[in-house]
């Protein structure tokens, strides 16, 4: 089955962490989240991917952070007191996505599959459009957060 259908049949039944990028609300499935932490000081390392913003040191790990604002292209922004990072874990590796904002839990009424641009991001990174009172969230693809995750992890060859 389709990321796309999948996401469909989960309308109205399942919560999303729905956040913040700019303009753009962006969601995640709580169930795909492992924590939601504060800002923290971020080691820069020498040759990583442009995106990847850096390593932090949390709970006896190393984990790569990512920045949604490179990886969609948009332009850099500073981080202030609501800015956060959601940490997502999948098959022993682990990695951060730095967001501007967290903005509710959600359900959604509805979920649309992607259009081919979604505020500028291209749709391939999203699996699909959720529909709520408060208007229109983009669910990030599970399949891009696992690539994030390797591609993090890999850049660093780290396990954790």
């Amino acid at each position: 089955m389709e990321a796309a259908t999948i996401m469909l049949e989960t309308a109205g039944n399942e919560p999303f962490v729905e956040f913040g990028i700019g303009e753009e609300r962006i969601a995640i499935r709580i169930a795909e989240i492992n924590a939601i932490i504060r800002i923290q000081p971020i080691i820069d390392i020498p040759g990583r991917l442009n995106y990847v913003e850096g390593v932090i040191y949390l709970r006896g790990k190393i984990v790569p952070i990512v920045s949604l604002r490179a990886k969609f292209g948009l332009e850099p922004g500073s981080y202030t007191k609501a800015a956060r990072i959601v940490l997502l874990h999948h098959t022993g590796k682990s990695a951060g996505i730095i967001v501007d904002r967290v903005n509710q839990v959600t359900t959604f009424k509805d979920i649309q599959p992607p259009p081919e641009k979604v505020g500028g991001i291209s749709g391939s990174y999203f699996a699909g459009i959720g529909i709520t009172d408060r208007g229109l969230a983009a669910i990030l693809s599970f399949n891009e957060q696992l690539n994030m995750i390797e591609s993090a992890a890999m850049a660093f060859k780290l396990k954790g």
